[in-house]
């Protein structure tokens, strides 16, 4: 019997401007609002619909959301006296396969299996797609198996669909592997294989391998194509390996009988300039009008768009005069590059000259031109030249745009004219931009540090209320500038705002509290606060376990930071804690703490460990008390700990000037162990 045809794209793009299909997409928008009159009204329509029809209904919802094309497949086929044709499931498995939903696409495969519908390979391939999408290789390679339990004979397409999910993957030596067992199977790999197999090679700059690959492919009988050797060339062309592409060029012409022509050296100057090689893409430039091909201002922009990046802007200028004398006319896409190119390297002069330039040549400057020179302006320290020219824009027939706006406004932050700065968002939200949460926090962060949290704190209300979006690091900044300028009231009342506007703080929020509460002495409600945080699920960092350390040991409470450092280290282990509070204690003086902690520290006996007890014998060695430096070093042999010898000869120089009976103990230590050799 004969297949029927399944209908081709062009005919499903008629299709989807036809009445039923725009109806029934009409009703499928409205089905977060769905009632049984309307769903009635949809199953007639799906029960007029042609098979040709319901695929132009999935097209169109998967442009939207692929999950609500799949809901509507399922929907439909639950209907009474209604059932999917073939081509609506190879619709479907087409769809999901330009998705990671492989859940569903499993779904429908077992569907089609169920009702015994014709299964090829390209809907195999469709699911492997759908897998590797999500990143589950192993998934995505048992569709071969699960294909031969269901009957169906590997082809060349599955395989190449195959090859290409391993090299996705950044599997190469697999995806080589399988190549190899293409061959054993009776597959022969073709040049998509083949081309695959060395994007991979270069991918993972194994280019030696790619070149001997194409050999490979000539004494298979399978003449490698263009997209081949552009693939190594493209790579080559990156390293700024120009010998070597010469070289494949020649191979190219006399291996395969491949000529370069006009798309070989657009490629070559594209990929070139792309990378910064701005003197090889010209280079090849110059060949290809030697050969008599046609440059388009496409390719002589790249090449200037690379000069100007390497600031080389004597150059860009002469190409653009040549372009103009050889009536290439440039776009503003070439203006543009060389605008910003001057602007770069501080010329705004010549920039400007080069605007007035592009209005005698009858190009007209866009958007991108005058954001380049109010960047150039702001880096140059005229941000207020830049703010008129932006205030007149309206006069020049140009609309600026939120990135333009960004510019000017980091222009005055960097000047330190954060007033202005803040003029700028406002007129900004007046326009309708908003300006991002990292751009807000600069501004905020810049106010705190001039020590005007209250201004901050009014800007950061002024973007909410506009609509811009506030995160929690935002609260974080502002709460901070006022910790620094100790108004811990303010800090604490911003802290509710945040719970009040269903914003979590993060530990960074609550770390900055703790260490306000702590500075002045308010310890209790640092202890709850911490308490809260640990409650919620937040788990306290390695800063976090800095200050609440340094805090309470400024403060001498040092039974409270036991008990609360107890509680952390349930949620968060962290092994040098005690070691912390040990050479905090030390710094601040308070040594007599500090060894009554030590049992905590040497229960590993590490080097950390070590280190601590040095810092501790320091410490008392400094205020005369070599007895108990002596007994440090005592309990670090104890636990097979070797105290540093230098300082072990300080602490016996001071017990022997002290007439102690511990004088020289620590010495005889250090030659039963082998570690001093016996003096007279």
């Amino acid at each position: 019997p004969a297949v029927k045809e399944i209908p081709r794209d062009d005919d499903l793009a008629e299709e989807s401007r036809n009445r039923l299909v725009r109806d029934t997409c009409k009703l499928l928008e409205l089905r977060g609002s769905w009632t049984p009159k309307l769903e009635a009204q949809l199953r007639h329509l799906l029960r007029v619909l042609s098979p040709p029809q319901v695929r132009a209904v999935l097209r169109a919802q998967a442009q939207t959301d692929a999950r609500a094309a799949f809901e509507f497949f399922r929907w439909a086929d639950r209907q009474w006296r209604y059932r999917h044709a073939p081509e609506v499931f190879d619709e479907m498995l087409s769809l999901l396969s330009r998705t990671r939903l492989h859940d569903p696409a499993r779904r429908v495969m077992r569907l089609m299996m169920r009702r015994r519908m014709r299964r090829g390979t390209q809907q195999f391939a469709h699911l492997m797609l759908s897998y590797s999408r999500a990143g589950k290789l192993r998934s995505a390679m048992r569709v071969l198996q699960l294909m031969q339990k269901d009957g169906c004979a590997p082809d060349i397409s599955i395989c190449n669909v195959a090859v290409n999910v391993l090299v996705f993957a950044g599997r190469i030596d697999k995806a080589l592997e399988f190549s190899d067992r293409m061959r054993r199977v009776g597959v022969e790999p073709d040049v998509v294989t083949y081309n695959c197999l060395i994007k991979g090679l270069c991918s993972v700059r194994r280019v030696v391998e790619a070149l001997e690959m194409i050999g490979v492919m000539l004494q298979n009988g399978c003449p490698p194509d263009k997209i081949t050797y552009y693939t190594v060339m493209g790579f080559l062309c990156k390293e700024k390996r120009v010998a070597e592409v010469r070289a494949l060029l020649g191979r190219m012409r006399n291996d395969a009988g491949l000529f370069p022509d006009q798309v070989t050296y657009n490629m070559l100057i594209h990929v070139l300039a792309k990378h910064g090689h701005a003197d090889e893409a010209l280079e090849f430039l110059r060949e290809s009008e030697g050969k008599r091909f046609r440059v388009d201002e496409v390719g002589y922009s790249a090449v200037v768009h690379s000069f100007c990046l390497n600031g080389r802007m004597a150059e860009a200028k002469e190409i653009v005069g040549e372009m103009i004398s050889k009536e290439c006319h440039p776009d503003v896409v070439t203006y543009s590059a060389v605008v910003d190119g001057f602007c770069r390297v501080g010329e705004i002069d010549q920039a400007r000259k080069m605007m007035k330039h592009m209005y005698k040549n009858g190009c007209k400057p866009n958007i991108v031109t005058h954001t380049a020179l109010l960047n150039g302006l702001c880096k140059a320290g005229k941000t207020s030249e830049a703010w008129e020219l932006l205030n007149n824009s309206g006069e020049e027939w140009w609309t600026p745009s939120d990135i333009t706006y960004s510019v000017v406004m980091h222009g005055f932050r960097r000047e330190g004219k954060l007033k202005e700065s803040c003029d700028v968002v406002a007129q900004m939200l007046q326009k309708g931009f908003f300006p991002t949460t990292v751009e807000i926090n600069l501004l905020i962060h810049a106010l705190c540090k001039e020590g005007k949290p209250a201004e901050a704190k009014d800007f950061m209300e002024q973007c909410q209320s506009k609509g811009c979006t506030i995160n929690v690091i935002n609260f974080t900044t502002v709460i901070h500038g006022f910790s620094r300028q100790g108004d811990l009231e303010s800090a604490l009342s911003l802290l509710d705002d945040l719970y009040l506007s269903n914003r979590h703080p993060d530990v960074v929020t609550y770390t900055v509290v703790v260490n306000a509460l702590g500075k002045k002495g308010r310890l209790k409600e640092a202890t709850e606060l911490v308490k809260k945080m640990l409650n919620r699920g937040i788990v306290p960092t390695l800063v976090t376990y800095r200050t609440v350390i340094h805090r309470y040991c400024e403060k001498g409470t040092v039974e409270e930071l036991l008990d609360l450092l107890d509680k952390m280290l349930a949620r968060q282990e962290l092994k040098s804690v005690y070691n912390q509070v040990i050479e905090k204690l030390c710094a601040l003086g308070k040594i007599n703490e500090a060894y009554s902690l030590l049992s905590k520290v040497l229960r590993t006996a590490s080097q950390r460990d070590a280190q601590t007890c040095h810092i501790l014998m320091e410490s008392f060695l400094n205020r005369g008390l070599a007895v108990q430096s002596y007994n440090v070093a005592c309990q670090m042999f104890q636990r097979n700990l070797i105290p540093d010898i230098k300082l072990c000869r300080k602490v016996d120089n001071q017990l022997t000037s002290k007439k102690q009976p511990a004088a020289g103990k620590l010495m005889v230590k250090f030659l039963e162990r082998g570690l001093l050799k016996q003096e007279k």
